[in-house]
């Protein structure tokens, strides 16, 4: 950013040498840290002890490092600078659990199970169109970061309160070359251009909205753990668990959702982050943001990572499921056998309660007696349906309770996933480690 700086003040007039340039971009790298260190014990001051150091590497360009430039300049502008490319590792880590997620998904598209309202048995659903419900809320969330990302600005070099009045004292007021100066910084470092107004620092509602940005792919990443413990506890879905893998020191029969556990301890802490600001800045603000912001993207992260490994060693198990669908199915399936009573001759309002009797019987002896659903056979019994047990299981084929679920998933991922996440998944894919 120093060099960028005095690259523009030099091209546009400024009494600086290409000689300073070159010595300066001839020591980006090289700087004695521990010089800055010790400066900084002496000064008090982080951005001066770093100019102290750079002319040191430099010392022909000393006297012009920094040269109209507030300490935001630096400190502000780099952390646009760094929100971006922490956006673009979120964006790779995003498409590469959705590109997981959708093979899931249309590996269980027609598999049947229970879909829940309250966490009550509803009507079925499948396994796969259950996933794209994760999927689509961290569609979402990948559409919020590009467009973080293409709207990101840089401070630019706006001075000590933001009105760039050290930089028309240095262009003899001529507000052009002000300007030009902003763009030509932008320019190096590939962004559309600066903030249009600012104080001494970009407004902290950037890094609010960036901070909401990450919080959303917490609560989406949140939601898809909580569901799969949920599912773990039912035995229907559970994440990877390693042959030496131990659940528990006390109870070595346990398989407890561990990562989806901490997936979820780690959403809490970054959707609790926040900041703001008072005036043109105070230090309460640019203070909290570098840890806020840092330790924001560290744990999303972390969340993406484990969701990477949970979501790519996913394990269903069918009979279970099946087990649970079949046990509710007779309760959901009362209406097509009620309709089908009626074309049989029976009387629709007699036949609901008759139905509305045998449901609850049936719950009672579920609930309270602990047996197995007799819905089906209390109905084959009962002469006013008229009907034989085998035309009643006639209406329990659960793949007829889906709706379109196998069509959903495959116009969800055609239309909307793939699309957008093709992009992103050329190159080197993205591997990751768990440790715990």
């Amino acid at each position: 950013l120093w060099l960028s700086l005095a690259k523009a003040e030099r091209a546009l007039g400024l009494p600086i040498t290409q000689e300073q340039v070159d010595e300066m971009a001839a020591h980006l790298t090289d700087i004695d840290y521990d010089v800055a260190r010790q400066r900084e014990k002496e000064v008090r001051h982080d951005v001066m002890a770093h100019v102290y150091t750079f002319g040191k590497a430099a010392p022909k360009a000393a006297g012009i490092i920094h040269l109209g430039a507030t300490s935001a300049y630096v400190g502000d502008n780099t952390d646009i600078i760094q929100i971006r490319e922490g956006l673009l590792l979120v964006r790779k880590k995003l498409a590469t659990v959705l590109d997981k997620l959708a093979q899931f998904a249309d590996a269980h598209k027609s598999q049947p199970t229970l879909g829940f309202t309250h966490f009550q048995p509803a009507q079925l659903t499948t396994v796969g169109k259950r996933a794209t419900l994760w999927m689509n809320e961290l569609l979402m969330d990948l559409n919020e970061v590009e467009y973080r990302i293409e709207n990101l600005r840089m401070l630019g070099s706006k001075g000590t309160t933001g009105t760039q009045a050290s930089f028309m004292e240095l262009f003899d007021g001529d507000e052009s070359k002000v300007k030009e100066l902003e763009k030509r910084i932008a320019d190096d470092f590939g962004f559309a251009g600066v903030v249009p107004v600012s104080g001494q620092t970009y407004s902290r509602k950037i890094d609010a909205q960036t901070l909401a940005t990450l919080a959303g792919i917490a609560e989406s990443a949140s939601k898809f753990a909580t569901d799969l413990r949920l599912l773990q506890h039912l035995k229907e879905v559970e994440e990877p668990f390693e042959k030496n893998q131990i659940g528990s020191s006390a109870m070595p029969y346990k398989r407890n959702p561990m990562r989806s556990e901490r997936i979820c301890a780690l959403a809490r802490y970054v959707i609790c982050d926040s900041l703001n600001q008072w005036f043109e800045r105070t230090l309460d603000d640019s203070a909290n943001k570098r840890i806020s912001v840092p330790e924001a993207f560290l744990a999303v992260d972390a969340i993406l990572n484990i969701m990477i490994n949970v979501v790519s060693g996913l394990v269903v198990y069918p009979k279970v499921i099946e087990a649970h669908v079949m046990n509710e199915l007779p309760f959901m399936a009362t209406e097509n056998i009620m309709m089908d009573a009626v074309k049989r001759g029976g009387n629709r309002q007699d036949l609901h309660e008759r139905i509305r009797e045998h449901s609850m019987a049936a719950g009672k002896r579920i609930k309270e007696e602990g047996l197995e659903n007799d819905m089906v056979d209390r109905i084959a019994g009962d002469p006013m349906f008229g009907m034989t047990r085998e035309q009643i299981l006639e209406h329990l084929d659960p793949s007829a309770y889906i709706g379109r679920c196998p069509s959903q998933v495959d116009e969800f991922l055609s239309e909307c996933v793939r699309p957008a996440i093709a992009p992103y998944l050329t190159g080197e894919d993205v591997k990751v480690e768990i440790n715990l």
